[in-house]
């Protein structure tokens, strides 16, 4: 009984597990989220690069846009705080601190020479004054015509820093008549560049803390996805470690429609090929241990009981092992064949005389045994086949057929081809004891023997001969097939690839004319035809047809099977 495919649960069988390093998980894993946190850092470092240029880029634009305020303002004449004209550059400075609402991190004064620096009254958070350095730094541009923009490095902070000189349209004093209008002053605005910074630095902070965050989440689910793809190989490697000599049932469970899931597949397919070559070869096994059981009892049994003092006892009993002996070596012989079914090299095709063949087959098998030894049709085509396997399996086939018939009886060999040329068909039938029906399903399975005739004993042999014919039919891509009526006769046939159609030639049909003991047989012709019948009958009693062939209708001449 066949046993059914036992699948494997990947949480059902605890394998023992051998880990050499790391697992494939862990380094999928791995190397996953090491792309991963390369590309947030790759991503996370070029936003910061631009996003830090950007507010460089921001505290600039806003000190320039300061500069062309104050620069309006003073061109303009008139405080707009008191309505009054500027006097002096010292007013407009003072205008501006009033009027300047400075930003984040941003702070102001303004410079006159050798004079406090004037402070803003507003809430500054950056208070420039009290960098000594800073005011260092920026003096020597106080008296200068020209707007400076520079960046300026201190103990306290790296600001950005913009030093306006302020001049006065229409302010009273000039150079004829000094006053305080000459007197020079500019306005000073910086930003800490550290403190915009440090605000940046922060916010990536955050991005660091929620990439991180994402690492871990990415490894968790990742952790979980990696294990669902790579559950076949696990149950893979647990198939293998519960297959064993004695269970080869195992089969791994397929869920979807990808590589993995077609690597299970092409698996379950493997063990299934593996099973069946294990049981044909267990129940093999188990044929031939019955099969040579019984021979090396009757020799084992017979030695034991001679009388080595009896001449005629030991010759006896010599016979008698040398034929068990025989027949244990043709059991071997037929069990090699079979050994060698499913090499590359079993069967040889080569463009083969289909009718040459069924002469030389002829010539074969009338020394078989006292028959009357017919050639029912004869197909002079040239089809692929491997003569010598053919002649073994046909030589079988009128072996079989000279030992469940009697002497004299007809056996008929024969060839033909389909009307198409694409099929070719050889057959040995006899008008012998015919094949029950109910062993007619498993008459070519090795070590299969028909029952014997009521009356008679039956013949020798191990029932593998025509598992040896199924075999050489299975290798040229055929088939054989078997046709049979009890008490009328047998029809065992090759139903096998041709050449492809069109490649038949015209040949002579031969029609055979009975022989007796070995006498050949006869051809009859009739000027350039001759017709034969590819549904061979017996003389004395109608024979089954051949498989496929619903009519007794007569070939062609040229052995091709009519519609």
């Amino acid at each position: 009984m066949a046993r059914r495919p036992r699948p494997v649960d990947a949480a059902g069988v605890e394998g023992e597990r051998h880990r050499f390093g790391l697992t494939v998980r862990t380094r999928m894993l791995a190397a996953f989220l090491a792309l991963s946190a390369l590309a947030l850092v790759v991503a996370g470092g070029a936003a910061w690069l631009l996003q830090r240029g950007q507010v460089d880029t921001r505290l600039d634009e806003s000190l320039r846009r300061s500069a062309v305020e104050l620069k309006t303002l003073g061109a303009s004449g008139v405080n707009p705080v008191t309505g009054e004209p500027f006097t002096s550059s010292e007013d407009v400075v003072v205008a501006a601190i009033q009027l300047v609402v400075p930003g984040r991190n941003e702070g102001i004064i303004g410079l006159r020479a050798d004079r406090a620096p004037l402070v803003s009254q507003q809430d500054v958070q950056v208070h420039l004054e009290d960098d000594a350095e800073l005011l260092a730094a920026v003096a020597p541009f106080v008296d200068g015509e020209l707007n400076v923009l520079r960046s300026v490095m201190t103990a306290t902070a790296d600001y950005r820093v913009l030093v306006a000189p302020v001049t006065v349209a229409g302010a009273t004093g000039s150079a004829d008549s000094p006053g305080t209008a000459a007197e020079p002053a500019a306005l000073v605005l910086a930003y800490d560049r550290t403190a915009e910074h440090a605000e940046l630095t922060r916010v990536f902070g955050t991005y660091a803390l929620v990439a991180l965050g994402a690492l871990v989440l990415t490894g968790v689910v990742g952790w979980v996805v990696a294990g669902r793809l790579l559950r076949p190989i696990r149950v893979l490697a647990r198939t293998a470690q519960a297959i064993g000599d004695t269970d080869l049932t195992a089969r791994i469970p397929v869920t979807g429609n990808d590589d993995l899931s077609h690597l299970s597949r092409t698996v379950n397919g493997m063990l299934d090929r593996l099973e069946t070559s294990f049981e044909s070869q267990r129940r093999l096994l188990d044929d031939v241990g019955h099969e040579l059981r019984t021979p090396l009892t009757v020799v084992r049994g017979h030695l034991e009981l001679m009388d080595p003092h009896d001449p005629q006892d030991a010759r006896e009993t010599r016979d008698l092992t040398l034929d068990e002996l025989d027949r244990m070596n043709r059991l071997v012989d037929d069990l090699v064949t079979l050994a060698t079914v499913g090499r590359p090299d079993f069967v040889r095709p080569a463009a083969t005389d289909v009718g040459r063949l069924t002469d030389d087959v002829l010539d074969k098998v009338r020394t078989l045994g006292d028959r009357r030894w017919l050639v029912d049709a004869r197909a002079d085509v040239v089809a692929p086949v491997d003569a010598q396997r053919i002649t073994q399996a046909l030589l079988q086939l009128a072996a079989n057929a000279v030992k469940f018939s009697a002497p004299g009886s007809v056996v008929a060999i024969g060839s033909a081809v389909s009307d198409d040329g694409a099929r070719l068909r050889l057959w040995v039938r006899d008008e012998g004891v015919g094949i029950p029906p109910d062993q007619v399903g498993r008459i070519f399975e090795r070590f299969a023997q028909a029952p014997a005739p009521a009356g008679r004993e039956r013949p020798d042999g191990a029932g593998l001969g025509l598992a040896i014919v199924s075999a050489i039919a299975e290798g040229h891509g055929g088939r054989a097939a078997v046709a049979s009526t009890p008490g009328v006769g047998s029809t065992f046939s090759l139903d096998l690839p041709a050449a492809t159609p069109g490649t038949a030639t015209s040949g002579t049909a031969t029609s055979g004319t009975a022989t007796s003991g070995t006498a050949t047989s006869g051809t009859a012709t009739s000027g350039h035809a001759a017709t034969a019948a590819t549904a061979p009958t017996a003389p004395t009693a109608t024979t089954p047809l051949l498989p496929g062939d619903d009519t007794g209708a007569p070939t062609h001449p040229d052995g091709r099977t009519a519609p």
